[in-house]
């Protein structure tokens, strides 16, 4: 296994915890600072590149397994 790779994957797995975490209903952005989230809304300055952002880590996330995946062996067997 690439130590680069599993490095990389750890780190894009804590930073998308991170971002889900800051996205948890009822407990957004605009919650903290005295927004009401109890009316539907689209999202909004730094809600929406936080959105974004998390799609982005899921995707590097994806391309780190695979890669982790593929240069292991692809299941082979050795």
């Amino acid at each position: 296994m690439n130590p680069i790779l599993a490095l990389g994957q750890i780190l894009v797995s804590v930073a998308l915890m991170l971002a889900i975490l800051l996205q948890a209903r009822g407990a957004g952005l605009s919650a903290t600072f005295g927004g009401d989230s109890a009316v539907y809304r689209s999202r909004r300055g730094i809600e929406r590149r936080l959105w974004q952002f998390t799609i982005v880590l899921a995707a590097l996330f994806c391309v780190f397994s695979l890669a982790t995946f593929v240069s292991s062996g692809g299941g082979t067997g050795g």
